[in-house]
């Protein structure tokens, strides 16, 4: 009989065990997955990202608010010419250097206008250098051996009681779940930053259409600043998973084993703070409002 109820015994724990592996697996699998989404998602151009989207937001960009940049463009000169008369004494003053200088600012509003998507895009082009130099560093060291972390994890787990085995299983599969809800979270941040270019890019020839004048041209150079904060804003996220993988890979897994668990939900919540300032911190390096 004693026999029986030692085997029943050790057929729950195997089961217990058996779910507590699964689910870290799953646990780490997800945080494996987490940092080379995180890394594939912000190491792309608004064109690579979505194609689609980007050829509707130029269509849009050209055809709609090109237009308005035109009027934009008529009265910055007019205001340019006005204040170059003025200044000159109603032209008494005078001299045909003004007038050279009026229509090279002339040409240069116009070429910006034209040329906005593309003047945009090799801005993003050179952030996403930075950030794809910056990602093929931080990947070579963002994986977990997982068959690692699970040896020393259940290495102790064969001296627990079934009901300490019942409860960390428990543990283990709502902070699995919690973990996804965050990957999810994650997700909204990455794909909000993407929306948030697109958004930024769609009115580019406004703000380009003020660069040729010097009083109306800061609403241009604010937005050339934004458009560097949200490029670099990438390199931030990057370092930011760097930092969350190696606070991860630093937890000491095999003294608590339901410390370790939590300590991994919580730097994974601070993951998801740290990504979502990534873009206030980038807007005040580059003095962008």
């Amino acid at each position: 009989m004693q026999g029986l109820l030692d085997k029943i015994e050790q057929a729950i724990r195997e089961f217990f065990i058996g779910l507590i592996e699964s689910n870290l697996t799953t646990m780490f699998v997800d945080v494996n997955e987490k940092t080379a989404t995180i890394a594939e998602q912000i190491g792309q151009t608004p064109q690579g990202w979505n194609g689609n989207i980007f050829s509707m937001i130029r269509s849009l960009s050209e055809t709609v608010i090109i237009p308005i940049a035109g009027m934009v463009i008529t009265f910055v000169l007019c205001y340019e010419l006005i204040t170059m008369i003025t200044e000159k004494n109603n032209l008494h003053d005078g001299d045909s250097f003004s007038f050279f200088k009026y229509f090279l600012k002339m040409w240069v509003a116009v070429f910006l206008v034209t040329r906005t998507f593309d003047i945009t895009m090799a801005i993003f082009d050179v952030a996403q250098h930075v950030v794809n130099a910056a990602s093929a560093l931080i990947r070579g060291s963002a994986y977990i051996d997982i068959n690692t972390v699970l040896a020393s994890m259940l290495a102790g787990l064969q001296d627990k009681g079934i009901a300490e085995l019942a409860a960390l299983s428990m543990e283990t599969l709502l902070v699995g779940n919690a973990m996804k809800l965050l990957s999810v979270l994650i997700t909204v941040i990455l794909y909000g930053r993407m929306i948030e270019i697109f958004l930024t890019c769609s009115v580019a020839p406004i703000p380009f259409a003020t660069l040729a004048n010097r009083e109306w041209g800061q609403m241009g150079n604010n937005y050339l600043r934004n458009l560097a904060a949200l490029g670099f804003q990438g390199f931030f996220m990057m370092v930011c998973v760097a930092i969350y993988t190696v606070l991860v890979q630093s937890i000491i897994l095999t003294e608590n084993i339901h410390a370790s668990i939590f300590q991994i939900a919580a730097y994974t919540l601070l993951l998801c703070f740290s990504l979502f300032k990534t873009g206030s911190l980038s807007k005040s390096i580059f003095n962008a409002h």
